[in-house]
């Protein structure tokens, strides 16, 4: 498969970073944007290699191990929200997209994916300030129980419209958006604080200690308290 067009295109958008790995998973074409997250300045420092060899702890294991699924099973990987650390160490949120690359006889010979960033937090001035204010109190109240359809009754929109909001501004279903905001902020709080694993659990809406810990494995890869290790 000729993909240097693919890879041309790609290489001019810069918020996507585009990748084709090899049945061993080992990048084989790659676009600057990726080169560029991972703090480096030329595609062959990428080339060749798997993420967990130019990305060091679980940021490189876990993209490493999503592709050893998708070699070995054939199912897609398809808009997974997870956090990535962008070099040097900045914490970021994509939307992952993974898919298997099959050869003319079905035989899976590798991965081509799309990573896409997720847009910078939303400004009072592009939606109603009422939305706003709903969305920056439940970010500073992530304690409290919501769900989506409360979410949407505090901006005072319907739950169709909300979700359509949410998707334009955000790229994601108000389901994501709760849950990266709980999630980002319980990896601030491990990283920066003291605080047991339970008590951050709390602070961050988890009223229970194993739903939170599938939660943030879910979206990161890891526990908490591996990620506190690292």
């Amino acid at each position: 498969m000729d993909v240097s067009v693919l890879e041309n295109l790609f290489d001019q958008v810069p918020d996507l970073a585009f990748f084709v790995k090899d049945s061993a998973g080992r990048y084989t074409a790659v676009n600057t944007s990726l080169v560029a997250r991972h703090g480096l300045s030329d595609k062959s420092q990428v080339l060749g290699k798997r993420p967990r060899d130019i990305c060091p702890g679980e940021f490189g294991d876990i993209p490493s191990r999503q592709d050893a699924v998708v070699l070995r099973t054939g199912r897609p990987i398809v808009n997974h929200l997870e956090m990535h650390w962008y070099a040097p160490q900045k914490p970021g949120w994509c939307l992952t997209t993974k898919l298997p690359l099959r050869n003319a006889a079905g035989t899976i010979i590798g991965v081509i994916g799309i990573s896409r960033d997720l847009r910078a937090p939303i400004r009072t001035q592009e939606i109603p300030v009422r939305v706003a204010e709903a969305l920056n109190d439940f970010e500073e109240n992530l304690g409290e129980a919501v769900t989506p359809a409360e979410l949407a009754r505090r901006c005072g929109i319907t739950a169709s419209r909300f979700a359509r909001l949410m998707k334009r501004l955000f790229g994601l279903t108000p389901g994501q958006f709760i849950a990266k905001a709980r999630i980002t902020a319980a990896s601030r709080l491990l990283r920066e604080t003291d605080s047991s694993v339970a008590e951050i659990a709390l602070s961050c809406g988890f009223y229970d200690h194993s739903a939170f810990t599938r939660a943030f494995r879910k979206m990161t890869g890891t526990t908490p308290s591996r990620l506190r290790e690292g």
